[in-house]
């Protein structure tokens, strides 16, 4: 399988497929030929339909995770190691849609006075106050952080796209102390090794534990500082097609999943059961019993 991985990842880097994505790629498909202990050549259409089954009733993994699979194996039949069947024929699950997971202002601000590790706060108040994605925020170098325009630029994010977004008078301050304090090299956020960003995981690792001792028990990560960025300017009014742009998405529709969470949506939006029904007087007697 070696000798397959090194063509693989030629293939993956070749199409500038990003990092993580040649790692779940070549992670996905490794497995599958670890399931039968089979040169990857003598797998057949069959092999990965029985895959695809212990997959959904053995492993029970979830629909992303299943679909991450089809895509590797997709990707390496088609473009790695051509074979004899048609590589449509393998079956993607139909996707649900699942609602961000958002923190209230107070949770937000609660969950930055539970950090005293000013590097990850700093991290933490970045990707809540431009809305960057994880991987976003630790490849920034101090270039990208520009106090004349009040602007952060993020290099090469998803999608291999540029973009510009806003910086906040109060993570300038926090960014300034901050920069005293560790003098970062090349990345504003270097890990153990300067040479290299912080490690994703170990953002994870402090939002974990600042979590707990703010006291949140939501299911929240550090992508939900993103999701929260976008809620809570939606609540404010802005126009959604900034916050798309702001957020880098490439289409509205998928900025427009924050209308389902945003609470003065639901707030502000009357029931027609009020309008149908007069106003009703409860028996206090009644209610008690």
């Amino acid at each position: 399988m070696a000798q397959f991985c090194d063509l693989m990842d030629r293939e993956l880097r070749v199409r500038g497929l990003a990092e993580s994505t040649r790692k779940h790629y070549l992670g996905y498909m490794k497995g599958f030929v670890r399931h039968f202990m089979l040169p990857p050549d003598r797998l057949t259409l069959e092999h990965v339909k029985q895959y695809q089954l212990h997959l959904t009733k053995e492993r029970r993994v979830k629909y992303d995770t299943f679909n991450g699979h089809v895509s590797a194996i997709r990707f390496f039949y088609d473009h790695v190691l051509p074979c004899g069947f048609d590589v449509e024929r393998i079956t993607y699950q139909k996707t649900g849609r699942k609602l961000p997971v958002v923190l209230a202002p107070e949770e937000a601000l609660a969950l930055f006075d539970a950090v005293s590790n000013l590097k990850h706060r700093t991290i933490f108040m970045t990707l809540y106050s431009a809305g960057l994605r994880v991987n976003e925020g630790l490849h920034l170098r101090a270039p990208d952080i520009d106090s004349h325009r009040m602007t952060i630029r993020v290099d090469q994010g998803k999608g291999r796209k540029d973009r510009y977004v806003m910086l906040s008078e109060k993570l300038l301050d926090t960014l300034r102390r901050y920069w005293w304090e560790n003098r970062p090299g090349t990345w504003l956020f270097p890990g153990q090794d300067a040479a290299k960003p912080l490690d994703r995981s170990s953002v994870s690792r402090a939002f974990a534990a600042a979590r707990g001792r703010a006291g949140i028990r939501k299911k929240a990560s550090p992508h939900s500082l993103r999701h929260s960025f976008a809620t809570h300017l939606l609540e404010r009014g802005v126009n959604i097609r900034v916050i798309q742009r702001l957020l880098g998405h490439r289409s509205v529709r998928t900025t427009e999943i924050y209308t389902h969470v945003a609470g003065n949506y639901l707030r502000d939006t009357k029931s027609p059961l009020d309008d149908l029904l007069p106003d009703i007087e409860i028996d206090q007697s009644s209610a008690a019993d």
